[in-house]
């Protein structure tokens, strides 16, 4: 008998609820494929999927994920890693377990770690797709960041009205940062992997603001179903969709349905359709994807650690 075929293996943070449940049912559906998902607790996921522990609010949490996944898989590679979690929060008041503030470290800091020690176990062709938002542009929303501070997003000096989201924007503009920078990678390039960061649009049926007062959270719905509504008939960035959708669009991306033109990574859902779009300016600053790296890898250790790699910018020959 000939040998079998080997399986298609998934690796997904956000799995467990919103958009990345769908995404995670429509891949884990897929003949051959096994899905690994990192969650904390006991979490519901689709019949089949495996799950390890993985707390992004702790470093320490995502390298013992990494070599668990290392374990688990064995001489397998990873044939796509899907970074989708994601939080948001009313303030900046709340730390991770190395002192940074939460949305940073867990958007950002916990994925650009994860991807870094993963790299080397991704597939020759293999994917690695990260979620980000248009709330990263200016030309979007108005409370897009307009100029990045790594320091000042990690240990932040104003905690009042508005800083929670205003923290989820600029974590966003540091996922496509890193995305870019993942792409720039001569590893990446020589083995062809392709990068892809993923903007699900506005989404409805997330957890995002879960900490926020129930009165807060019927207000943004009633501005969601009101304000939002009539904003959509002119532009269509606001219009719109579902957790479903959103999923099921993503699920695409990482099985390869959607795929960016030659030269592009950024995949944005409009009216719940795949374009492809130029993302902000600051966003494709290389002064800005690179000064991200350098201070990403000191916050995050590597370079102190052996194996993990160093703080070097992303033309480096390591990962």
């Amino acid at each position: 008998m000939g040998q079998s075929k080997p399986q298609r293996v998934v690796v997904m943070t956000g799995a467990t609820a919103g958009l990345g449940a769908h995404a995670a049912q429509h891949i884990a559906a897929q003949p051959g494929t096994r899905v690994i998902i990192g969650a904390r607790g006991s979490r519901t996921v689709p019949h089949g999927a495996e799950v390890l522990p993985l707390d992004l609010a702790s470093l320490e949490s995502v390298r013992d994920f990494a070599d668990a996944v290392t374990r688990r898989i064995g001489d397998a590679h990873i044939d796509v890693l899907v970074l989708n979690a994601g939080m948001q929060t009313s303030n900046t008041e709340r730390r991770s377990a190395e002192g940074y503030e939460l949305t940073f470290a867990v958007n950002h800091l916990a994925h650009y770690l994860l991807a870094r020690l993963l790299l080397p176990r991704i597939a020759d062709h293999g994917r690695l797709v990260i979620t980000t938002s248009d709330t990263h542009d200016p030309a979007i929303t108005p409370i897009a960041p307009i100029g990045l501070e790594p320091q000042a997003l990690a240990h932040p000096s104003n905690a009042g009205f508005g800083s929670g989201v205003r923290a989820y924007a600029a974590s966003k503009l540091c996922n496509l940062l890193t995305a870019q920078s993942f792409a720039r990678l001569d590893e990446v390039r020589a083995r062809h992997i392709t990068v892809i960061a993923f903007n699900p649009g506005l989404t409805g049926g997330t957890a995002l603001g879960g900490d926020s007062s129930r009165a807060r959270r019927a207000f943004v719905t009633l501005l969601m179903n009101t304000v939002f509504r009539l904003v959509g008939l002119f532009r269509p960035e606001y219009v719109m969709g579902t957790a479903e959708r959103s999923g099921r669009a993503l699920a695409q991306v990482c099985l390869g349905v959607i795929t960016p033109p030659l030269g592009r990574i950024y995949v944005s859902l409009v009216r719940g359709g795949p374009t492809f779009p130029d993302p902000s300016e600051l966003a494709r600053s290389r002064d800005a994807q690179d000064q991200l790296w350098r201070e990403s890898a000191v916050m995050v250790g590597i370079g102190k650690r052996s194996g993990a790699g160093d703080a070097t910018a992303p033309d480096a020959k390591t990962p």
